[in-house]
């Protein structure tokens, strides 16, 4: 008997009750939990016929579809270690990620195979292809197989993904994600929103980051409920999808894109209980215009890939706008290092212990060592406050944040001013290098179409709400401003752009 670990979830519903939803596609395919249970025991043999054993990584590198969300379950089942990379990784970025894991196979696009063959080759990878249609070698092995492999007994400490996180600050670390994290964290996350079988999701997230591959399926499986898989976020597609469902998770510029569209009604979501929004920061303007305009208030949360979640807005009580809400059972935040801000508040690093917080870093003890503090707890990064309440707000990224004369500025602090002001739809404030400053505040927009905003003007109503050094010397309009997969806006490109802006 294997001990308890996150593929108990699909096993045990097929066991109760083999019939009940699972996953589907939006469209004709759908598959019970006995169908997932079945096709991932035929992954997990086609995996082990190509050498696969417990602990070795296997590496994705292709487009979202049902048959990566059943790789990924078929890896749980025999114990084998998901690496799932990006699709719009350069081929120098893909060569560091593979030599680094040594995966056992990797599974590639078919049209991008022959580009990887090198690589793989280097990286001592099985060089398998898979694509969105049923395509490529490593599907024609599974509709071979007759035979479902059994499930491993692992170990609850065991790794389950290795994650690399997204390299802002120097060369990606691969994050150890065990059994055990991902166990908690759904099942804490099940508690939290009220999760339970009838529960069907709107499913828009890539498959190859934390939020996608591991919260909004996990949350869901570990709740016997059902997974609608949409292949890319489309604002129409996925109103018609949000009328027969119950849950939906996203990025906030999927929030701000559902607003955009004509569609959006209280009636066209009125079946829908949760909103969660996570993986950037949600602005409170969106927050609110949002609930205005469904009737839906939307639940923001707070986590990343090391930890997965660590806070979360409540499902019964005050959602905050602009807050990440109150940790999960289990989950111990703290704020170290603080100074005392203008408005009273305690600024400080967010730090988390808790076991949603990974193994540490693949290969790199050190790094490891100087992410965690000596009583346990994780070193985030990032620069918050608690309220009275007990309520965690983001005030930004320790890198992000701006010393102008020798004087600290936050950024969310100066953004959330911005964003106040008529015709801007968001903003984005750095640093970047000045003569005499040492580091300018300096500040992207972008604005409401049809909106033209005088720079003179825009810097003179900040003096009237910020302090003089907290001012941005730039406020410079943007199309959009720069994001990565995820949503999260790289202010690392901001400051690259624009690092010469004040150079005499």
């Amino acid at each position: 008997m294997s001990p308890p670990g996150p593929y108990d979830w699909i096993a045990s519903v097929a066991r109760s009750d083999p019939a009940r939803p699972c996953l589907s596609d939006g469209g004709d395919w759908r598959l019970s939990y006995a169908d997932v249970d079945r096709a991932a025991g035929l992954h997990g043999a086609a995996l082990m016929q190509l050498g696969v054993r417990p602990g070795d990584r296997v590496a994705l590198h292709v487009d979202k579809s049902l048959d990566v969300v059943l790789v990924y379950l078929a890896c749980l089942r025999i114990g084998a270690v998901i690496v799932p990379l990006n699709t719009a990784y350069t081929m120098g970025e893909l060569e560091y990620f593979l030599n680094d894991s040594e995966p056992s196979v990797l599974l590639a696009r078919p049209e991008g195979a022959a580009a990887l063959a090198l690589a793989a080759r280097a990286a001592g990878a099985r060089l398998e292809t898979l694509g969105t249609s049923g395509d490529g070698t490593y599907a024609r092995r599974v509709a071979a197989e007759t035979t479902q492999v059994p499930a491993a007994n692992v170990s609850p400490a065991a790794l389950a993904a290795l994650l690399y996180t997204s390299g802002t600050t120097g060369r990606s670390k691969g994050a150890m994600i065990t059994r055990a994290n991902l166990l908690a964290n759904a099942h804490a996350l099940v508690g939290a929103w009220h999760m339970s079988a009838q529960d069907t999701l709107v499913h828009v997230l890539p498959l190859f980051h934390v939020h996608g591959l591991f919260l909004s399926l996990n949350v869901l499986l570990a709740a016997g409920g059902s997974v609608r898989l949409l292949q890319r976020f489309d604002p129409t597609q996925t109103i018609v999808q949000l009328a027969s469902a119950s849950a939906f998770m996203g990025v906030p510029t999927h929030y701000t894109r559902l607003l955009a569209s004509a569609a959006l009604s209280p009636e066209a979501v009125a079946g829908v209980r949760l909103f969660v929004s996570g993986s950037a920061p949600l602005l409170a303007q969106t927050h609110r215009e949002f609930e205005a305009r469904t009737g839906k208030a939307i639940l923001e949360r707070y986590g990343m890939t090391e930890t997965l979640v660590n806070t979360t807005n409540p499902y019964v009580g005050p959602r905050k706008p602009g807050s990440v809400g109150l940790p999960l059972p289990g989950v111990e935040v703290r704020i170290t290092d603080t100074v005392r801000a203008e408005n009273g508040s305690d600024v400080g690093m967010i730090e988390i212990r808790g076991p949603n917080v990974c193994a540490g870093y693949w290969r790199a003890p050190e790094k490891t060592a100087a992410d965690r503090t000596e009583d346990g707890f994780f070193r985030t990064g990032d620069l918050g406050t608690l309220d009275g309440d007990g309520y965690l707000s983001i005030v930004g990224r320790t890198k992000d944040l701006v010393i102008s004369g020798g004087l600290n500025v936050y950024p969310k602090e100066v953004e959330l001013e911005l964003d106040a002001l008529p015709g801007i739809v968001e903003s984005a404030v750095f640093g970047v290098p000045h003569p005499d400053l040492g580091e300018a505040v300096t500040a992207a927009i972008a604005l409401r179409p049809g909106i033209t905003l005088d720079e003179t003007a825009l810097i003179g109503a900040l003096r009237a709400r910020l302090a003089a050094y907290k001012v941005p010397k730039r406020i410079l309009v943007v199309g959009e401003l720069p994001r990565n997969s995820m949503g999260k806006v790289q202010k690392n490109r901001l400051r690259e752009d624009h690092r010469d802006l004040y150079r005499r």
